[in-house]
């Protein structure tokens, strides 16, 4: 049993799987395009990270952090740099249209190829519905700017939020006009109060539902449905319109700087600028799709690295300087929005740029959305081939030539949720779940055998862990000795068990790497990214867990008899 579920998929198969158009990617046809140069990898990492990140969860991260947030920035940029090489390190090796589902395959075996399926899921499908609500706040803001003479459109604000949101704005106001702090009453709270006073309902109940969000996603899949596809011409187009937006943002707001704003630097201290670690991590989600172009690159091996890498130093440039624009034009405190590249604007009132941000953001999300709505019915459908899902997942439609099935499944799935669930929630599901899936990467690239360099093939540099990586984790138990001690005596200390599960890894790395001569870069990454993950709360981590655990039995109920690979072996 344990032999059979960690069975993998060696090249040589998905390799075959390529050449008869049955591939693991998130492309579909056997006869792929090799066009793609540095250049376009390059436009096409800032195109999926450019989104939702920027455009939304950007204000929260700000509001927790304050102008000290730009150092969680430069963090996380280098936590994705480590994950990036390691995902150009499987590509140059499996050079195929793939994802972190085929490198678990070809590494770990079929039970973390599942885990990390099913844990994609939650990168692509539950982070569609941050995409939508995000795209939601946007729309409504450029909605609401428009006036055709005395008329002015509005939209009710308890058809454009979330049911919890407006619930706990409600009960936040009361306690603040109860304890005569009107001035904290923030304009997010301010809204969501008046949505859950001015929506329909009975008794205690509120009929309150965010119907952009749910029309957005309709309106996508129909499109992914019926085949839409974006062109490198058209991609390209969207990231210049992207970066010349936020370029205009930065510029124009410098203007509107007040330095005072930036004072202090972190007001909540390091603790609160890691608190913005969903928001910002979420800013970076995407560089990874690059992988799933290996087939379509002219030199992958070189290139996909050059392009991946190039993307996080172009979008983290662009993100410090967006950070220190916002908590410099308002104060921090003011960022809790759903729209703050709009919002800054409006407070000093360029209401006609706010509109056209809010248009150029519609525009941007609307695009990642398309490109994520594609990606999920893809994976689902590579899992099906393999057998670890039902054939009706990888059903082609015959006119459209799409996964039709696995579409509408993927519509419903993102857009019933984006009706009642809350930003910050789906946010903090998505960057855990990513970052899982990067910690199995960089996992996986410590079990490939070490390999000889090639000229034109990327490889990454070994750099000797043996002495560094004990080293810094002994330092780092004396220097935060009385941090660490403190978490066992703390009244909630079972709420740090993340915390406790990074410090045993740690230790298990440091004793791996002394004795196996592990590379460097993969464990830097592994660490990173798992401690990250800590940071992301308790409540989230049973969220996670819960989530593996739905995954695990549909596992062992279904995909462990019916893998294609398991009646090979039995064959």
């Amino acid at each position: 049993m344990s032999k059979s579920i960690f069975r993998t998929k060696s090249v040589d198969k998905i390799l075959a799987d390529v050449a008869s158009g049955y591939h693991d990617g998130e492309h579909s046809g056997s006869h792929l395009t090799k066009a793609l140069n540095v250049k376009d990898l390059t436009l096409m990492g800032i195109a999926a990270i450019v989104g939702a990140g920027i455009f939304s969860t950007i204000g929260e991260a700000s509001f927790d952090g304050g102008p000290g947030v730009t150092i969680l920035f430069v963090i996380t940029a280098i936590t994705c740099g480590f994950s990036a090489l390691c995902y150009a390190e499987f590509a140059s090796r499996i050079p195929v249209a793939g994802s972190a589902y085929t490198y678990a395959y070809a590494s770990f075996g079929e039970l973390i190829a599942w885990i990390i399926g099913w844990d994609l899921l939650m990168e692509y499908a539950i982070g569609n519905i941050a995409v939508a609500i995000s795209w939601s706040t946007y729309f409504v803001n450029l909605v609401d700017s428009i006036q055709i003479g005395s008329f002015h459109v509005h939209m009710p604000e308890y058809l454009t939020m979330d049911y919890y949101s407006a619930f706990t704005s409600n009960s936040t106001v009361q306690q603040l006009t109860a304890a005569h702090k009107l001035g904290d009453i923030s304009d997010t709270v301010r809204q969501g109060a008046e949505a859950w006073a001015t929506a329909p309902g009975f008794g205690n109940f509120r009929l309150i539902a965010n119907i952009p969000a749910l029309l957005i996603v309709v309106i996508i899949t129909y499109l992914v449905y019926i085949g839409i596809r974006e062109t490198k011409r058209a991609t390209n187009a969207m990231v210049i319109l992207k970066i010349a937006i936020v370029v205009a943002v930065i510029i124009i707001g410098f203007f509107y700087v007040t330095p005072a704003n930036w004072h202090p630097f972190m007001p909540n201290g390091f603790g609160g600028i890691m608190k913005g670690v969903s928001g910002v991590f979420f800013a970076y989600i995407g560089f990874d799709a690059i992988s799933t172009t290996a087939e379509e690159c002219t030199h992958p091996q070189r290139d996909l690295p050059r392009g991946m890498i190039y993307s996080l130093i172009i979008c983290t440039v662009l993100y410090i300087l967006i950070a220190l624009v916002l908590t410099g034009m308002v104060n921090y405190k003011n960022l809790a929005v759903g729209d703050p590249l709009a919002y800054v604007f409006k407070q000093v009132h360029l209401n006609g740029l706010s509109g056209i941000i809010s248009f150029s953001a519609v525009i941007a999300t609307a695009s990642v959305l398309l490109i994520f709505q594609l990606g999920q019915p893809r994976i689902w459908m590579s899992m099906s081939r393999d057998g670890l899902l039902p054939k009706i997942f990888s059903r082609i439609h015959p006119k459209y030539h799409t996964p039709s099935f696995a579409t509408i499944v993927t519509g419903f799935v993102v857009a019933i949720p984006a009706l009642f669930l809350n930003l910050t929630v789906v946010t903090d599901l998505t960057s855990i779940g990513t970052l899982f899936a990067f910690v199995l990467v960089c996992g996986g690239v410590l079990l490939l055998p070490r390999e000889a360099a090639e000229k034109g093939r990327f490889r990454m540099p070994y750099i000797n862990s043996k002495y560094i990586v004990p080293v810094v984790f002994i330092v780092g138990i004396v220097v935060f000795r009385k941090n660490i001690l403190g978490l066992f005596t703390d009244t909630n200390a079972h709420e740090n068990f993340p915390f406790f599960l990074f410090i045993i890894l740690s230790a298990g790395l440091s004793v791996a790497a002394f004795i196996k001569n592990l590379s460097l870069i993969p464990v830097l990454g592994l660490l990173s990214c798992f401690y990250l993950m800590t940071e992301l709360g308790y409540l989230n981590w049973l969220r996670f867990l819960i989530w593996l655990v739905i995954g695990l039995v549909i596992y062992f109920t279904y995909g462990y008899k019916h893998s294609v690979l398991g009646r090979e072996g039995k064959a």
